[in-house]
């Protein structure tokens, strides 16, 4: 008798992810990722279209662009790894309008400094994606920041030979450390920086010409890091919370004309991006004194160094641009272990950051304006309620399009719960908020005595430069 039973339909086209993981997922939520330009989808919607390595999920989510222009993503239930293309078509007609980045009139010699940590596994991915850049005139500069062996190094010197990538060891932990040391080896009028767990987009240093030819104030061009990798309940969580990864909408920011939307402004610093996908003009670094080297992850504060350059440069009276044409794929932290710990170093970095701007009598007088919402947030969650769409009455400092419409959360309100995670799961994020908003407290002292470290180390350095002069 012959099978007649149906069979599933072949795929004409094949989506590849922007980050490859080493084994399928055990969790039953777990969304596989990619991207694609609006022009490749295919006109026929019976066509079929696949995923590569789709074992294990039930959904897609896709960040959809119009050639560099992100319009937006888009989640689709999978069947046997397969959707069609009048799906897809369907899901894409809700989108927004794409707002294309402007065209540079020349692309500027770009530095991009990586600092990395006894993470060569990762960074090997990382540099392969950069040496692949669409761009004509650029250097990658690897800092190894007190490493505990020679990976790293080894790493740099024998597999990557392209005399676009050097090598710099900085011995002091610290990553505000590490990227002054980056800067400082930089040779180029533009300097980048990215993380060792990232793949950056091909057109990632071209996006960011055009964030700073948007203005001859530009000292600052942030990106959109996007999600690589939804594999376990901790990533999705982690995903639902962050702003930066839902960053689509191009912004400048001047201290001269505050956003009508943010009452937080210029302190409302998830708006501005993070610390993995950003760039500045070399000559505002240097006159800015380079990166707090008492906050960042290696230090007692645990973070902070990115959103206290964001907003230094704002408040130097400057322009700082999101451009999320500039896209980098950021893998996230993927058990609940790891993402109590990034808590920890999140709250406990802008608890020390806000003690900054406290004890500087200009930043203090302007942060007292805006305290009553910045405490509602920070506690009660009552600037990080959901808006309607357009609502411009809400500043949340986490906030941003998702592909359901907007979502909103802070430390102390829980975002939805994640699809597919157990009940221990629920318990375990419950304790990771309250151990975040706990740290936030922990920065305060945490900054002062960062704050000491830096100066008698600086102090040392002083005396040492001394003593050799004498003998010299």
């Amino acid at each position: 008798m012959p099978d007649t039973a149906p069979r599933p339909l072949q795929p004409r086209v094949v989506l590849r992810r922007p980050m490859a993981s080493d084994a399928a997922p055990t969790w039953s939520g777990a969304v596989w990722v990619g991207g694609l330009d609006v022009r490749d989808v295919p006109a026929d919607a019976d066509t079929v279209i696949g995923l590569d390595a789709s074992d294990g999920h039930a959904t897609a989510r896709l960040l959809v662009r119009d050639g560099t222009a992100p319009l937006g993503f888009v989640d689709l239930p999978l069947q046997d790894g397969t959707f069609t293309a009048g799906a897809l078509r369907r899901a894409i007609s809700a989108l927004p309008p794409a707002e294309h980045p402007p065209v540079p009139v020349r692309l500027p010699s770009t530095s991009v400094v990586l600092c990395t940590r006894d993470r060569a596994d990762q960074l090997e991915g990382a540099l392969r994606s950069l040496l692949a850049l669409d761009h004509p005139d650029f250097e990658i500069v690897v800092v190894d920041n007190a490493p505990s062996d020679e990976s790293t190094r080894d790493l740099v010197t024998t597999v990557f030979t392209d005399p676009r990538v050097r090598y710099v060891r900085e011995p002091t932990p610290g990553l505000s450390t590490a990227r002054n040391a980056g800067v400082r080896a930089a040779r180029h009028e533009i300097v980048a920086f990215t993380d060792d767990d990232v793949v950056v987009d091909r057109g990632w240093l071209r996006a960011i010409a055009s964030g700073f030819s948007r203005g001859a104030d530009v000292d600052c061009v942030s990106g959109l890091v996007a999600s690589g990798e939804l594999r376990t309940p901790a990533q999705r969580y982690f995903d639902d919370r962050v702003t930066w990864s839902r960053n689509l909408v191009p912004r400048v920011y001047r201290l001269a004309t505050p956003p009508a939307d943010r009452p937080l402004f210029p302190f409302s610093v998830g708006d501005y991006g993070t610390g993995a996908n950003f760039a500045m003009r070399r000559d505002a670094l240097t006159r800015l004194g380079g990166f707090d080297e008492a906050l960042g992850v290696g230090t007692v504060t645990g973070g902070g160094e990115d959103i206290d350059m964001f907003s230094r440069v704002v408040l130097a009276g400057s322009a700082l641009v999101v451009e999320p044409a500039a896209l980098v794929w950021h893998r996230h932290r993927a058990d609940v272990r790891a993402l109590r710990t990034q808590a920890a170093g999140y709250g406990t970095g802008l608890g020390a950051w806000l003690t900054k701007t406290a004890l500087r009598p200009r930043t203090l007088g302007m942060a007292l304006v805006r305290a009553p919402r910045a405490v509602r947030h920070l506690l009660v969650g009552e600037a990080m309620r959901p808006a309607a769409a357009g609502d411009p009455t809400t500043d949340p400092i986490a906030t941003g399009p998702t592909p359901t419409g907007p979502t909103t959360t802070s430390p102390a309100t829980p975002p939805a719960a994640v699809v597919g995670a157990d009940a221990a799961f629920e318990r375990e994020v419950a304790r990771v908020r309250w151990v975040e908003l706990w740290a936030v407290a922990r920065g305060v002292g945490r900054y002062a005595r960062s704050r000491r470290t830096v100066l008698a180390r600086a102090a040392a350095l002083q005396r040492a430069s001394g003593a050799t002069a004498v003998r010299s």
